[in-house]
């Protein structure tokens, strides 16, 4: 545990930043799944639909540092690559 008040306010902080940065991860994680359902599902126009309602929210977390840019970068260009795939 901390010993000096500046160090027991940081680490109040840190859990806190840590509490919600998961909580972002978590909403991210089920944008994802949303759109795999619907691309397993085999409906491209639905599957468009929830990957353009996914995408500002996943550069939005990667913005926040919540995700990595680069996995961010990485799961968009999967998920657009699948629904090229369902399309074809």
């Amino acid at each position: 545990m901390a010993n000096t008040k500046q160090a027991q306010k940081r680490a109040r902080q840190a859990e806190q930043r840590r509490k919600h940065n998961a909580s972002q991860r978590s909403m991210v994680r089920t944008y994802i799944k949303r759109v795999i359902k619907a691309i397993q599902g085999g409906d491209h126009a639905t599957a468009m639909t929830e990957f353009k309602a996914a995408q500002p929210v996943i550069d939005r977390i990667a913005d926040k540092d919540a995700l990595s840019k680069k996995k961010a970068a990485r799961i968009k260009s999967r998920l657009n690559k699948r629904i090229k795939a369902l399309a074809a």
